[in-house]
């Protein structure tokens, strides 16, 4: 009875031929791309949420009834005026919308910058390896050109 391995199996990438190098270049190229696309998609949504913070910090006692302009989409607003200072309206997503007090909509928005931020650190850890990996290889890309030359001088 044959044993099939679950794990993939590891190559020794100096063993390959530069051919193959170029092609685990390639793959480590789209994956440093897509892992950077990820991060400032991450960057824009902390963002976000910051400023989130900033305009509940916005309803107080100073802009009670004074005229605001309220989003219906991201670019139609009508005129509207503060009256509640207690309560907000807080987007919990997919569609769900949630009264919150004041502290609690500004504890929600921290737990989120604070998830992004630690998610933000692993995934630049990652994108920092997947870098040093993508240099490693292409040291050896560069040795195994240099010795083809080397070779073809000597002939």
């Amino acid at each position: 009875m044959a044993s099939s391995s679950s794990q993939p199996q590891q190559v020794n990438v100096t063993d390959l031929d530069l051919s193959q190098l170029a092609e685990v270049r390639r793959q480590l190229e789209e994956e440093l791309s897509h892992l950077t696309n990820s991060f400032t998609q991450l960057k824009q949504a902390q963002a976000k949420f910051k400023a989130c913070i900033d305009n509940v910090a916005e309803v107080k006692q100073e802009n009670k009834d004074k005229t605001i302009l309220v989003p219906l989409t991201n670019s139609l607003y009508v005129p509207g005026k503060l009256s509640d200072l207690e309560n907000v309206i807080v987007d919990v997503g997919t569609g769900y919308y949630v009264k919150k007090s004041r502290a609690q909509a500004t504890k929600h928005y921290s737990a989120k910058v604070e998830y992004i931020r630690t998610n933000l650190e692993t995934l630049q850890d990652t994108i920092q390896k997947k870098q040093e990996n993508l240099n490693y290889l292409v040291q050896i890309m560069q040795a195994k050109l240099q010795a083809q030359a080397t070779v073809k001088e000597s002939k």
